[in-house]
């Protein structure tokens, strides 16, 4: 892995997916049934990488719990259920062995539908990780330099500037000379838009 020695954030267009799975194992001594649960994992990331159509953008792998990143929910549910993919089969197959002893193995995911914009990253002296690894990568600077300003500056003032259509740098510090001419285009373009610019939802896949 090739370590880039300096902050860098990351981000795509448009909205996506943040799917959270894992595994808890609550009787180590059976290793029966957990083995197999960690077995099919990587098989699943496997199948979904040679699929450029899946919606599967990327992955991190820990050995209890996998963050996925997905295109769209109906990409992500539409894998979840098809009979022909790895997951359906081994769905049914760890509830089948699971009727009689779901304390044995845990198993767990969180589902986080993400707001084009309403997010940000740091990767400091890291390879290519998360977002990064398929992302835009830029370095960290300007209105980018704090965490506030990574969140989609531009996307959350845009409401704001459309309603007075005025803004100056010392109502949006966050901003950079430059940004706030940008910020304004936005707020043109958004009037009338909807004031929720954050939006998420739990959702869950295959019950």
């Amino acid at each position: 892995m090739t370590i880039t020695a300096q902050r860098m954030t990351a981000e795509i267009d448009g909205d996506f997916v943040v799917f959270l799975i894992g595994m808890r194992i609550n009787k180590p001594w059976k290793v029966h049934k957990w083995l197999p649960v960690f077995r099919a994992m990587r098989p699943m990331i496997k199948e979904l990488e040679q699929d450029p159509d899946s919606g599967f953008l990327g992955h991190i792998f820990g050995f209890s719990t996998i963050v996925q990143y997905w295109r769209s929910f109906e990409h992500l549910e539409r894998y979840a259920r098809a009979r022909d993919k790895k997951h359906w089969p081994a769905w049914v197959e760890f509830n089948k062995q699971m009727r009689d002893s779901r304390g044995d193995v845990g198993i767990w995911h969180e589902t986080y539908r993400v707001a084009a914009g309403q997010y940000e990253t740091i990767y400091s002296g890291m390879p290519a990780w998360g977002l990064s690894s398929f992302g835009r990568v830029s370095p960290i600077g300007g209105r980018r330099e704090n965490a506030r300003g990574r969140v989609g500056a531009a996307g959350v003032l845009a409401p704001q500037l459309a309603r007075s259509q005025t803004g100056t740098l010392d109502e949006h510090p966050e901003l950079g000379p430059g940004d706030l001419g940008v910020a304004h285009a936005v707020a043109q373009a958004t009037v009338g838009a909807s004031d929720d610019v954050l939006a998420t939802n739990h959702v869950g896949v295959a019950d």
